[in-house]
Protein backbone atom coordinates (compact mmCIF):
# COMPACT_ATOMS: atom_id res chain seq x y z
CA UNK A 1 0.00 0.00 0.00
CA UNK A 2 3.06 1.91 0.69
CA UNK A 3 4.88 1.87 -2.24
CA UNK A 4 1.54 2.16 -4.15
CA UNK A 5 1.08 5.75 -2.65
CA UNK A 6 4.65 6.70 -3.51
CA UNK A 7 4.37 5.62 -6.70
CA UNK A 8 1.14 7.46 -7.12
CA UNK A 9 2.64 10.42 -5.66
CA UNK A 10 5.38 10.26 -8.07
CA UNK A 11 2.79 10.98 -10.93
CA UNK A 12 2.49 13.71 -12.96
CA UNK A 13 -1.06 14.82 -13.07
CA UNK A 14 -2.58 17.54 -15.48
CA UNK A 15 -5.42 19.55 -16.11
CA UNK A 16 -7.82 17.70 -18.49
CA UNK A 17 -9.22 20.46 -20.14
CA UNK A 18 -8.66 21.00 -23.59
CA UNK A 19 -6.29 23.94 -24.51
CA UNK A 20 -15.64 26.21 -19.84
CA UNK A 21 -34.53 35.76 -21.60
CA UNK A 22 -34.90 33.07 -19.97
CA UNK A 23 -35.96 33.44 -16.31
CA UNK A 24 -36.13 30.95 -13.51
CA UNK A 25 -36.78 27.42 -15.68
CA UNK A 26 -39.11 25.09 -15.07
CA UNK A 27 -38.23 21.44 -14.93
CA UNK A 28 -40.05 18.59 -15.79
CA UNK A 29 -37.75 15.53 -14.72
CA UNK A 30 -37.38 12.23 -13.15
CA UNK A 31 -35.49 12.01 -9.90
CA UNK A 32 -33.00 8.87 -9.59
CA UNK A 33 -33.88 8.77 -6.13
CA UNK A 34 -37.73 8.20 -6.39
CA UNK A 35 -37.97 7.64 -9.78
CA UNK A 36 -41.29 10.23 -9.85
CA UNK A 37 -41.92 13.67 -11.72
CA UNK A 38 -41.11 16.50 -9.98
CA UNK A 39 -41.15 20.05 -10.33
CA UNK A 40 -38.67 22.75 -9.49
CA UNK A 41 -40.54 23.78 -6.43
CA UNK A 42 -40.59 20.21 -5.60
CA UNK A 43 -37.18 20.05 -5.44
CA UNK A 44 -34.58 20.09 -2.55
CA UNK A 45 -31.67 22.70 -2.46
CA UNK A 46 -29.30 19.91 -3.04
CA UNK A 47 -31.06 18.40 -6.00
CA UNK A 48 -29.10 19.05 -9.56
CA UNK A 49 -29.35 18.51 -13.08
CA UNK A 50 -26.53 16.24 -13.71
CA UNK A 51 -23.98 16.62 -16.75
CA UNK A 52 -21.83 15.10 -18.66
CA UNK A 53 -22.16 17.17 -22.00
CA UNK A 54 -19.05 18.85 -23.91
CA UNK A 55 -19.31 22.48 -23.84
CA UNK A 56 -16.94 25.39 -25.78
CA UNK A 57 -15.45 27.40 -23.75
CA UNK A 58 -14.52 31.94 -24.28
CA UNK A 59 -13.83 34.18 -21.69
CA UNK A 60 -11.72 37.79 -21.94
CA UNK A 61 -9.56 38.87 -19.19
CA UNK A 62 -10.80 41.54 -16.65
CA UNK A 63 -7.65 44.01 -18.29
CA UNK A 64 -4.62 42.76 -20.37
CA UNK A 65 -2.56 40.06 -19.35
CA UNK A 66 0.68 40.36 -19.27
CA UNK A 67 2.80 37.27 -20.47
CA UNK A 68 6.67 38.57 -21.12
CA UNK A 69 8.73 41.42 -21.80
CA UNK A 70 10.77 41.79 -25.69
CA UNK A 71 13.46 43.46 -26.81
CA UNK A 72 13.21 46.44 -29.01
CA UNK A 73 15.75 47.89 -31.58
CA UNK A 74 15.72 51.29 -31.20
CA UNK A 75 15.86 53.71 -34.39
CA UNK A 76 19.85 54.18 -33.11
CA UNK A 77 20.23 50.03 -33.44
CA UNK A 78 20.51 49.15 -29.88
CA UNK A 79 18.51 47.10 -28.25
CA UNK A 80 15.92 48.06 -25.30
CA UNK A 81 13.93 46.39 -22.53
CA UNK A 82 12.01 49.28 -21.48
CA UNK A 83 9.41 47.13 -19.18
CA UNK A 84 11.74 44.54 -18.23
CA UNK A 85 11.64 45.87 -14.46
CA UNK A 86 8.57 47.32 -14.56
CA UNK A 87 5.86 44.80 -15.33
CA UNK A 88 5.86 41.01 -14.95
CA UNK A 89 4.38 38.06 -16.43
CA UNK A 90 0.80 37.40 -15.01
CA UNK A 91 0.34 41.29 -14.51
CA UNK A 92 -2.94 43.03 -15.77
CA UNK A 93 -2.78 45.85 -17.48
CA UNK A 94 -5.62 47.94 -16.47
CA UNK A 95 -5.39 51.12 -17.88
CA UNK A 96 -2.74 53.40 -19.80
CA UNK A 97 -1.60 57.53 -19.07
CA UNK A 98 -4.86 57.49 -17.54
CA UNK A 99 -7.45 55.54 -19.69
CA UNK A 100 -8.78 52.18 -18.80
CA UNK A 101 -7.67 49.55 -20.71
CA UNK A 102 -10.37 45.89 -21.19
CA UNK A 103 -8.62 44.36 -23.91
CA UNK A 104 -5.46 44.36 -26.88
CA UNK A 105 -7.34 46.35 -29.27
CA UNK A 106 -7.76 49.28 -27.00
CA UNK A 107 -4.41 49.14 -25.54
CA UNK A 108 -2.68 48.86 -29.18
CA UNK A 109 -5.05 52.08 -29.78
CA UNK A 110 -3.26 54.06 -26.87
CA UNK A 111 0.71 52.44 -27.55
CA UNK A 112 0.45 53.92 -31.19
CA UNK A 113 -0.62 57.64 -29.65
CA UNK A 114 2.83 57.17 -27.92
CA UNK A 115 5.87 59.64 -28.15
CA UNK A 116 9.48 60.04 -26.16
CA UNK A 117 7.48 61.23 -23.21
CA UNK A 118 7.25 58.88 -19.89
CA UNK A 119 4.54 56.43 -19.95
CA UNK A 120 2.07 55.52 -16.80
CA UNK A 121 0.71 51.93 -17.40
CA UNK A 122 -2.08 50.73 -14.40
CA UNK A 123 -1.29 47.41 -12.92
CA UNK A 124 -3.37 44.75 -11.22
CA UNK A 125 -0.79 42.44 -9.64
CA UNK A 126 -1.65 39.87 -6.86
CA UNK A 127 -4.39 41.61 -5.88
CA UNK A 128 -3.54 45.02 -5.78
CA UNK A 129 -3.89 48.09 -7.64
CA UNK A 130 -0.18 49.99 -8.11
CA UNK A 131 1.14 52.49 -10.74
CA UNK A 132 4.36 52.20 -12.77
CA UNK A 133 6.33 54.63 -15.37
CA UNK A 134 8.01 53.08 -18.60
CA UNK A 135 9.68 55.27 -21.22
CA UNK A 136 8.81 53.92 -24.84
CA UNK A 137 11.43 53.33 -27.27
CA UNK A 138 11.21 54.01 -31.02
CA UNK A 139 11.66 51.47 -32.76
CA UNK A 140 14.01 50.88 -36.32
CA UNK A 141 10.50 51.76 -38.04
CA UNK A 142 9.86 55.19 -36.18
CA UNK A 143 6.89 53.46 -34.03
CA UNK A 144 7.34 53.75 -30.23
CA UNK A 145 7.16 50.12 -28.17
CA UNK A 146 6.64 49.10 -25.00
CA UNK A 147 8.15 45.72 -25.59
CA UNK A 148 5.26 43.67 -23.41
CA UNK A 149 3.57 40.56 -25.06
CA UNK A 150 -0.18 40.42 -23.77
CA UNK A 151 -3.04 37.89 -24.26
CA UNK A 152 -6.84 39.56 -23.40
CA UNK A 153 -8.53 36.10 -24.22
CA UNK A 154 -8.59 32.46 -23.77
CA UNK A 155 -11.21 29.18 -25.19
CA UNK A 156 -11.26 25.98 -24.88
CA UNK A 157 -12.94 22.50 -24.80
CA UNK A 158 -14.98 20.93 -21.27
CA UNK A 159 -17.20 19.52 -19.75
CA UNK A 160 -20.45 20.67 -17.67
CA UNK A 161 -21.17 19.04 -14.41
CA UNK A 162 -24.51 19.94 -12.90
CA UNK A 163 -27.02 23.03 -13.46
CA UNK A 164 -29.08 23.87 -10.37
CA UNK A 165 -32.49 24.82 -9.76
CA UNK A 166 -31.71 28.74 -10.20
CA UNK A 167 -30.40 27.79 -13.61
CA UNK A 168 -26.17 28.43 -12.21
CA UNK A 169 -24.31 25.78 -13.89
CA UNK A 170 -20.90 24.56 -12.76
CA UNK A 171 -18.24 23.04 -14.71
CA UNK A 172 -14.79 21.73 -15.31
CA UNK A 173 -13.78 21.73 -11.45
CA UNK A 174 -10.74 23.39 -11.86
CA UNK A 175 -9.93 26.76 -12.99
CA UNK A 176 -8.54 27.99 -16.39
CA UNK A 177 -4.99 29.13 -16.16
CA UNK A 178 -2.87 31.11 -18.55
CA UNK A 179 -1.23 28.25 -20.64
CA UNK A 180 2.17 30.77 -20.96
CA UNK A 181 1.94 32.07 -17.27
CA UNK A 182 0.06 29.73 -15.31
CA UNK A 183 -1.39 32.29 -13.09
CA UNK A 184 -5.67 31.81 -12.89
CA UNK A 185 -7.33 34.07 -15.41
CA UNK A 186 -9.34 37.14 -14.32
CA UNK A 187 -11.95 37.38 -16.35
CA UNK A 188 -14.25 39.96 -17.35
CA UNK A 189 -16.98 38.12 -19.07
CA UNK A 190 -17.35 34.11 -20.80
CA UNK A 191 -19.57 32.32 -22.80
CA UNK A 192 -20.09 28.74 -23.04
CA UNK A 193 -21.14 27.74 -26.65
CA UNK A 194 -22.57 24.12 -28.10
CA UNK A 195 -19.74 22.25 -29.84
CA UNK A 196 -19.78 18.65 -31.45
CA UNK A 197 -16.88 15.93 -30.69
CA UNK A 198 -15.09 15.28 -34.19
CA UNK A 199 -12.65 12.68 -32.75
CA UNK A 200 -11.08 11.26 -29.49
CA UNK A 201 -6.88 10.52 -29.36
CA UNK A 202 -6.58 7.68 -26.94
CA UNK A 203 -4.40 8.33 -24.38
CA UNK A 204 -1.35 5.49 -23.00
CA UNK A 205 1.17 6.25 -20.37
CA UNK A 206 3.02 9.67 -20.42
CA UNK A 207 0.84 10.85 -23.45
CA UNK A 208 -2.66 12.28 -22.55
CA UNK A 209 -5.25 11.79 -24.86
CA UNK A 210 -7.77 14.24 -25.68
CA UNK A 211 -10.72 15.16 -26.94
CA UNK A 212 -10.96 17.09 -30.75
CA UNK A 213 -14.32 18.79 -31.19
CA UNK A 214 -15.35 21.89 -33.54
CA UNK A 215 -16.88 25.62 -31.43
CA UNK A 216 -18.58 28.06 -33.66
CA UNK A 217 -18.14 30.70 -31.53
CA UNK A 218 -21.62 32.99 -32.46
CA UNK A 219 -24.97 33.73 -30.84
CA UNK A 220 -26.50 31.11 -32.69
CA UNK A 221 -24.38 28.59 -30.63
CA UNK A 222 -24.41 30.58 -27.48
CA UNK A 223 -25.73 28.63 -24.62
CA UNK A 224 -25.17 30.65 -21.55
CA UNK A 225 -22.57 33.26 -19.65
CA UNK A 226 -19.93 32.60 -17.29
CA UNK A 227 -19.57 34.43 -14.09
CA UNK A 228 -16.79 33.49 -12.59
CA UNK A 229 -13.45 31.41 -12.97
CA UNK A 230 -12.29 30.27 -9.38
CA UNK A 231 -9.83 27.30 -8.64
CA UNK A 232 -12.83 24.95 -8.36
CA UNK A 233 -13.63 25.57 -11.64
CA UNK A 234 -16.37 27.82 -13.74
CA UNK A 235 -19.51 29.11 -13.01
CA UNK A 236 -22.44 31.08 -14.42
CA UNK A 237 -25.94 31.15 -15.91
CA UNK A 238 -27.37 29.40 -18.79
CA UNK A 239 -29.91 30.56 -20.75
CA UNK A 240 -30.50 27.35 -22.85
CA UNK A 241 -32.16 24.74 -20.72
CA UNK A 242 -33.05 22.18 -23.13
CA UNK A 243 -30.13 22.34 -26.13
CA UNK A 244 -27.51 21.37 -23.87
CA UNK A 245 -29.82 19.22 -21.47
CA UNK A 246 -31.99 16.94 -23.66
CA UNK A 247 -32.46 14.44 -20.99
CA UNK A 248 -33.21 16.03 -17.73
CA UNK A 249 -31.88 13.91 -14.90
CA UNK A 250 -32.26 15.12 -11.46
CA UNK A 251 -29.99 13.93 -8.76
CA UNK A 252 -29.41 14.60 -5.26
CA UNK A 253 -25.65 16.27 -4.27
CA UNK A 254 -23.85 13.98 -1.99
CA UNK A 255 -21.94 15.12 1.54
CA UNK A 256 -18.50 14.58 1.24
CA UNK A 257 -19.22 11.83 4.51
CA UNK A 258 -21.44 10.04 2.01
CA UNK A 259 -18.76 9.19 -0.38
CA UNK A 260 -17.06 5.63 -0.21
CA UNK A 261 -14.62 3.48 -2.07
CA UNK A 262 -15.17 1.59 -4.19
CA UNK A 263 -17.25 1.21 -7.22
CA UNK A 264 -18.66 4.50 -8.95
CA UNK A 265 -19.60 5.85 -12.37
CA UNK A 266 -18.29 8.58 -14.71
CA UNK A 267 -20.77 10.47 -16.85
CA UNK A 268 -19.10 11.43 -20.32
CA UNK A 269 -19.22 12.14 -23.99
CA UNK A 270 -18.71 9.21 -26.27
CA UNK A 271 -19.73 8.36 -29.72
CA UNK A 272 -22.27 11.26 -29.81
CA UNK A 273 -24.18 10.16 -26.64
CA UNK A 274 -23.61 10.99 -23.02
CA UNK A 275 -23.19 7.74 -21.15
CA UNK A 276 -22.00 6.76 -17.97
CA UNK A 277 -18.85 4.44 -17.63
CA UNK A 278 -17.22 2.30 -14.60
CA UNK A 279 -14.86 3.55 -12.49
CA UNK A 280 -13.87 3.05 -9.06
CA UNK A 281 -13.26 5.33 -5.97
CA UNK A 282 -9.43 4.54 -4.79
CA UNK A 283 -8.63 7.19 -2.09
CA UNK A 284 -11.02 9.82 -0.59
CA UNK A 285 -9.49 13.06 1.47
CA UNK A 286 -12.16 15.58 2.75
CA UNK A 287 -9.26 18.12 3.35
CA UNK A 288 -6.86 17.97 0.49
CA UNK A 289 -3.74 20.11 -0.18
CA UNK A 290 -5.27 21.10 -3.34
CA UNK A 291 -9.35 21.73 -2.87
CA UNK A 292 -9.84 20.07 -6.35
CA UNK A 293 -8.32 16.81 -5.56
CA UNK A 294 -10.07 15.27 -2.89
CA UNK A 295 -11.39 11.65 -4.71
CA UNK A 296 -8.64 9.74 -6.27
CA UNK A 297 -10.46 7.43 -8.70
CA UNK A 298 -9.50 4.55 -11.76
CA UNK A 299 -11.23 3.83 -14.80
CA UNK A 300 -12.44 0.35 -14.97
CA UNK A 301 -14.91 0.23 -18.00
CA UNK A 302 -13.61 -1.71 -20.80
CA UNK A 303 -15.38 0.15 -23.27
CA UNK A 304 -13.96 3.49 -21.99
CA UNK A 305 -10.70 1.92 -21.67
CA UNK A 306 -10.65 0.34 -24.96
CA UNK A 307 -11.55 3.71 -26.99
CA UNK A 308 -10.06 6.71 -24.79
CA UNK A 309 -7.27 5.10 -23.14
CA UNK A 310 -8.76 6.11 -19.41
CA UNK A 311 -9.25 9.91 -18.55
CA UNK A 312 -8.71 12.30 -21.54
CA UNK A 313 -8.22 16.28 -22.13
CA UNK A 314 -11.92 17.47 -22.61
CA UNK A 315 -13.13 15.74 -19.95
CA UNK A 316 -12.51 17.62 -17.25
CA UNK A 317 -16.25 18.49 -15.01
CA UNK A 318 -17.32 15.22 -16.11
CA UNK A 319 -19.71 13.94 -13.31
CA UNK A 320 -18.80 11.12 -10.18
CA UNK A 321 -21.85 9.49 -9.72
CA UNK A 322 -22.17 6.82 -6.59
CA UNK A 323 -25.28 5.17 -4.84
CA UNK A 324 -27.82 7.40 -7.36
CA UNK A 325 -25.88 10.81 -5.85
CA UNK A 326 -23.49 12.92 -7.87
CA UNK A 327 -20.46 12.74 -5.73
CA UNK A 328 -17.82 14.68 -7.69
CA UNK A 329 -16.37 15.85 -10.84
CA UNK A 330 -13.21 14.91 -12.93
CA UNK A 331 -10.31 17.09 -12.77
CA UNK A 332 -7.03 16.04 -13.63
CA UNK A 333 -5.40 12.56 -14.99
CA UNK A 334 -2.58 10.77 -14.17
CA UNK A 335 -0.21 11.81 -17.20
CA UNK A 336 2.11 8.54 -16.44
CA UNK A 337 -1.14 6.46 -15.94
CA UNK A 338 -4.05 7.38 -17.97
CA UNK A 339 -6.43 4.98 -16.46
CA UNK A 340 -6.30 6.89 -12.97
CA UNK A 341 -6.91 10.75 -11.88
CA UNK A 342 -8.42 13.24 -9.47
CA UNK A 343 -11.79 14.67 -8.63
CA UNK A 344 -13.08 17.59 -6.70
CA UNK A 345 -16.53 17.02 -4.42
CA UNK A 346 -19.60 18.40 -5.82
CA UNK A 347 -20.66 19.86 -2.54
CA UNK A 348 -17.89 22.13 -3.28
CA UNK A 349 -18.64 23.05 -6.51
CA UNK A 350 -22.50 23.46 -5.36
CA UNK A 351 -21.28 25.84 -3.27
CA UNK A 352 -19.42 28.20 -5.22
CA UNK A 353 -22.13 28.13 -7.98
CA UNK A 354 -24.58 28.97 -5.53
CA UNK A 355 -23.31 32.48 -5.57
CA UNK A 356 -23.70 33.35 -9.28
CA UNK A 357 -27.09 34.84 -8.44
CA UNK A 358 -26.06 36.74 -5.24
Amino acid sequence: MKQDRKKKLLCVVMLIISMAMFGKMGWNVSWAATQKEVTTEQLDEDVVLVGGMPIGIYMETDGVLVLNTQKIKGIDGKEYNPAEKQVKSGDYIIGINGVEIHDKKQLTKQVEKLNDQEVELSIYREQKNLNVKIKAVESETKKYKLGIWVRDNVQGLGTITFLTKNSEFGALGHGIHDMDTSVLMKIANGRIYRTSIRSVVKGSDGIPGSMEGLIVYNRNNQLGSIKKNTEVGIYGILDDLNTLFEEQYAVQIAKKEEIRKGKATIRCFLDGKVKEYNVEILEIDKTPNEINKGITLKVTDSELLEKTGGIVQGMSGSPILQDGKLVGAVTHVFVNNSTKGYGIFAETMLKEAEKCNM
